[in-house]
């Protein structure tokens, strides 16, 4: 069922008299605005019943989870909960029913990689009288909110909207090697068979990938190697055209069409000369048989196959965020431990970049809606408080100590070594009965770094206990590497509700296009020489000097 905007919107504003007396008293604004009444000071928790829609995955239920039962004996707050599922399209189909149809709940409680509201979403809500401001809520009731947000300004500035309220809270999940997504990870056990060192140079990268194809670095006598794949979701472009041209994050992921600022001034990479230059060298590895026919089409599933192959291990190098999502962690014969991460590659210009991608996700996943009475809304704020402390973070997402985590032992070193570990995951065997004790990322909120960087990590990098520590390790080798100077702030950057829809349109198509061409011109049905002008007009047809002008407009608005 496909839900149209203006059906919501008729839904929402028929509610909007009904509900005018409560909102006066409850949506008001921040600090700064004079206009609006505090809230009441209530103390102690006063019964409360919430209903909370929330995506529920197979393994736990919510109604009788450990953490539910732990936050509704300590706020005296009963949970009645309306599930979804962890699939994106489904659960955002059945929130935007919910808000369709007037009979909304009192809060969303969602997780960005499966469905959250956008910031035009927030917007346009907010405009429809349906979701609650938090500011006066946080003010008052919510001092761990408060002070998270006073010390990150970049998540405080992702929350909060161009009139000042923040009308719902993002999760902050400060993830180190999330943050550098384009990374290269290669086969060191064929390096050292063939005498080759790591590559530095696209043109060092060209050798080794030559060497795998023809050197039978298998031992099988078969020239089965596959020396680069990659697939849809692990785009292999980015890696390399960051030795050409700064590639922020790669069209698709976030801040589509590779927008960057170049002095000052929101621009597109994908249509400069380094961009044509970084696609004809992938090109030239494409035409030399280097690079997997399936890598631009295959999906995760048929990438990691290659990794898995039973028999000699077949694939070299591929390009993804962790080796875990093409060859299986753990595996018998131990070919997981052979793949080590490549530094940013230097192109023959002297570029040597890496992308950067923003730990967090703009928009929000706490979501108060004006069905909420003010009492509704306190215990909810000072439930989602709760969640921004240490104690409520690791039960929260892990379970109840000893059964989901475990205070740290002596010898257990942090993931950062310099830190005092505070938390120790316990690791559920494989194939046990789920343990149904924490709304795992529900709950991950107050994800700092600090946070993250405490737990308790195994040293052996080549151990399933130190996967987490390997990646940490890897990722070291690229953070430095981005342009900040070019990065687009766009977590930070508000549309316009009223110029969302086109603004998507054109975001999609340009993403499209410059995505079906970058592909036309590796794998050669376009040609690079002949066809890159009228490419780069096609880009002018769909709208780009509009789509810039809208994000430079915006970006304008945007706190610096």
């Amino acid at each position: 069922m496909t839900v149209k905007l203006s059906r919501r919107r008729r839904a929402a504003v028929a509610g909007v008299s009904l509900l005018a007396l409560a909102l006066a008293a409850c949506s008001g604004g921040g600090s700064g605005d004079t206009s609006s009444k505090p809230l009441p000071t209530i103390t102690g928790n006063p019964a409360v019943t919430l209903n909370v829609f929330a995506p529920q995955s197979a393994d736990i239920n919510l109604a009788t989870n450990d953490f539910t039962k732990l936050v509704q004996q300590k706020f005296n707050l009963t949970i009645k909960w309306q599930t979804t599922t962890f699939d994106g399209g489904p659960a955002k189909e059945k929130r935007q029913i919910s808000l369709a149809s007037g009979d909304y709940p009192d809060l969303y409680l969602l997780i960005p990689w499966v469905d959250q509201f956008t910031q035009a979403d927030l917007l346009k809500l907010a405009n429809q009288g349906v979701v609650v401001p938090l500011n006066q809520l946080i003010d008052q009731y919510a001092p761990n909110i408060k002070k998270a947000m006073d010390s990150t300004p970049e998540w405080k500035a992702m929350a909060t909207a161009p009139d000042g309220k923040i009308y719902g809270m993002p999760q902050w999940v400060d993830c180190f090697h999330c943050s550098y997504q384009s990374k290269l990870w290669m086969n060191s056990a064929w390096l050292k068979k063939l005498g080759l060192q790591q590559p530095k140079t696209t043109e060092d990268m060209r050798k080794v990938l030559e060497a795998f194809k023809t050197q039978d670095p298998n031992g099988n006598g078969k020239a089965d190697e596959i020396p680069l794949s990659a697939s849809v979701g692990n785009n292999l472009i980015p890696y390399f055209m960051n030795a050409f041209i700064y590639d922020p994050q790669g069209a698709g992921t976030n801040n589509a069409s590779t927008l960057v600022l170049n002095n000052g001034k929101v621009d597109l990479q994908a249509n400069k000369d380094g961009w044509r230059e970084g696609l004809r060298y992938i090109n030239s590895l494409y035409k030399e048989g280097l690079i997997d026919k399936g890598a631009f089409t295959q999906n995760g599933d048929a990438f990691s196959q290659l990794g898995n192959r039973a028999g000699p291990v077949v694939l070299g190098s591929g390009t993804v965020l962790h080796p875990g999502q093409f060859v299986n962690t753990g595996s018998a014969d131990g070919r997981d431990k052979q793949y080590d991460a490549v530094p940013p590659l230097t192109g023959p210009g002297g570029a040597n970049f890496t992308g950067y991608t923003f730990p967090s996700v703009p928009g929000a996943t706490f979501v108060l809606t004006s069905k909420a009475s003010p009492e509704q809304q306190i215990q909810a704020i000072k439930l989602l408080d709760y969640i921004f402390t240490d104690a409520g973070q690791i039960n929260g997402q892990f379970g109840m100590e000893g059964k989901g985590w475990t205070v740290p032992g002596p010898g257990d070193v942090a993931l950062d070594k310099s830190m005092k570990p505070t938390f120790k995951q316990i690791q559920q065997k494989p194939g046990s009965k789920p343990r149904n004790t924490a709304w795992q990322a529900l709950a991950q909120y107050n994800n700092t770094a600090k946070f993250r960087n405490s737990e308790v990590i195994g040293t052996d990098i080549y151990s399933q206990a130190g996967y987490e520590r390997k990646l940490f390790e890897a990722t070291k080798l690229y953070a430095g590497h981005e342009d900040k100077a070019q990065i687009y702030p766009f977590w930070r950057v508000w549309i316009d509700p009223t110029l969302a829809n086109e603004v998507a349109t054109l975001q999609t198509n340009l993403e499209n296009y410059v995505q079906q061409n970058a592909l036309q011109f590796i794998t050669g049905s376009k040609n690079l020489d002949s066809d890159w002008d009228a490419y780069v007009k096609g880009l002018d047809s769909l709208g780009l000097k509009r789509y810039l002008e809208i994000q430079q407009a915006a970006y304008d608005k945007a706190p610096k």
